[in-house]
């Protein structure tokens, strides 16, 4: 079985997940913009059960435009998100992909928000569009 280790950047807030991510995704909201710092943000979804979270987090709340929540775990210390859960989406914790540090991650299959996207990302081929 595969375990992917994702980490914040002073390594003191960790998760361990254990197998293939359930669905990875991108999302173009403003406030994933916002919170990543990045055009997009990257995120692997896994079945809560297979989520092991080592180390202390603070939270943050955000209501998104759908109307639901979403609860962000950070690191205390360095401010990194390593992971986060949807109200929407119950028994399952999103990783963001770049907090596994890992070129080999596999790509996203849905993107998100396509309206907001930046003009000069290309979205990889075989990818689902969802707005």
């Amino acid at each position: 079985m595969t375990v992917r280790n994702a980490a914040c950047s002073c390594g003191q807030l960790r998760v361990v997940c254990e197998g293939d991510p359930i669905r990875v995704s991108i999302c173009h909201c403003n406030a994933c913009q916002r919170r990543t710092g990045s055009p997009f943000s990257q995120q692997a979804r896994f079945a809560a059960e297979k989520v092991r979270v080592e180390g202390s987090a603070t939270s943050f709340v955000r209501v998104g435009d759908s109307g639901g929540s979403a609860t962000f775990r950070f690191c205390p210390t360095c401010g990194a998100t390593v992971y986060f859960e949807l109200d929407k989406m119950p028994g399952m914790i999103a990783v963001p992909v770049g907090a596994f540090a890992d070129a080999t991650f596999p790509g996203p299959v849905l993107s998100f928000y396509e309206a907001r996207m930046h003009h000069w990302v290309v979205v990889p081929d075989g990818v689902e569009h969802v707005d």
